[in-house]
């Protein structure tokens, strides 16, 4: 059922609705990953591949784009708007943590630059069969691919308290145990409806503008997808194909995924890691990156008037040593 004022039932079908996605810090991704003309790049989360359009368009006439994605309705979607640039543009289906091992099969070497835009796009919100909103009911999937268990598997056979661990860890909701105890006393919960109304009974309603639902999704989304554990894995990956001087740029959305970053670039790119305590350095490491701009980089007032949904986007860059 549709138990909240925002939420809609939707049959909306993307293939019928022309729908075409704005991606987020294209100048800025441009700028700091050095794209120049044929140059290589990995983007291994091609979604719906603005940025890749971009690069191709700024890599002319014979730069090369691998892209990657899990949704294979990405995957698709992106070869249709870059079906243009011919051979230039390579779109496979599969995970960007196992991006080494893609590159080597198509015999890639030497890259130049690798993206991870780690964002949903706002099909994958707007577009039913994903269960990824509350702005619709539907079942509760959340699975960027059809692989592995479903959020409602996750919500329906997990012990409260592992429940209450994954919705405070991943979602950041402090009031994790309230929500995973109301779920547990509703269950079975098949769908995002029934879930958000579970949710917002579980928490008193709105908190502002946003519905009390949003973090107990985000959680979901990640556990589901396993999401925090593939950016670790893929940080690791992308030097070893970076070759010296070659560009890695991540665009992250909430405090989870940047502290994440962050923290591994940190240490990529330190000259001791050993800890604070010691009175000598003795890890013997060395750094594999270097920062190209230790801030951190923000949409423009523009942007964020022009795509809300720009807001939370924070850039980060290293070079490869």
């Amino acid at each position: 059922m549709c138990g909240w004022p925002t939420l809609t039932c939707s049959t909306h079908n993307y293939e019928d609705s022309g729908f075409h996605h704005s991606p987020v810090l294209v100048t800025e991704t441009l700028e700091w990953l050095a794209v120049g003309p044929g140059s290589v790049y990995v983007d291994g989360t091609v979604g719906e591949a603005g940025h890749s359009e971009a690069i191709l368009e700024a890599s002319g006439p014979d730069g090369s784009v691998l892209g990657i994605d899990r949704d294979p309705r990405s995957v698709e979607a992106a070869r249709r708007r870059l079906a243009s640039f011919g051979d230039r543009a390579r779109i496979f289906h599969g995970n960007y943590a196992e991006m080494s091992d893609l590159a080597r099969q198509v015999g890639i070497e030497g890259i130049d630059g690798v993206l991870l835009d780690l964002g949903f796009s706002s099909r994958q919100v707007e577009a039913s069969g994903y269960g990824f909103s509350f702005q619709r009911d539907e079942p509760l999937d959340m699975r960027y691919d059809t692989v592995g268990s479903t959020a409602a598997d996750l919500l329906n056979h997990s012990d409260e308290r592992d429940l209450a661990d994954v919705i405070y860890r991943y979602g950041e909701e402090r009031r994790s145990r309230a929500v995973a105890r109301a779920i547990v006393a509703a269950r079975p919960v098949t769908t995002t409806g029934a879930l958000a109304a579970v949710v917002a009974r579980a928490l008193g309603g709105r908190r502002g503008s946003r519905h009390p639902a949003t973090r107990t999704f985000q959680a979901l989304r990640i556990a589901v997808n396993q999401e925090l554990v593939h950016l670790e894995t893929g940080l690791d990956a992308a030097p070893g194909l970076l070759k010296s001087g070659g560009r890695l740029v991540v665009i992250s959305y909430h405090s989870l995924e940047d502290r994440l970053v962050k923290g591994w670039m940190d240490q990529a790119a330190a000259r001791c890691i050993c800890p604070p305590e010691l009175p000598v350095c003795v890890c013997n490491h060395e750094p594999s990156v270097r920062f190209v701009r230790r801030r951190v980089v923000r949409p423009s007032a523009l942007e964020t008037d022009n795509n809300p949904r720009s807001r939370s986007a924070r850039l980060r860059a290293v070079e490869r040593i």
